[in-house]
């Protein structure tokens, strides 16, 4: 197991529902290993920083689920 497959298994173990990245960061196995292996998760890739912000931010303000699941 990488670094990148334990970061994104230790997410999932610890209750994360939403992950988002953008093309080109350093950690974009993380959210390719999310993506993959738990399907419960809600995965999305934005096109830079300020968009995978702003995607995140929602659910975690209102505790909530993306739209869409």
């Amino acid at each position: 197991m990488t670094g990148n497959e334990a970061f994104a298994r230790g997410a999932y173990e610890a209750g994360v529902k939403v992950a988002v990245a953008y093309p080109g960061t350093p950690s974009t196995e993380i959210l390719e290993n999310i993506a993959r292996e738990y399907k419960d998760v809600y995965a999305e890739w934005a096109p830079n920083e300020k968009v995978a912000l702003e995607v995140a931010i929602g659910p975690a303000w209102w505790g909530r689920e993306p739209w869409p699941p």
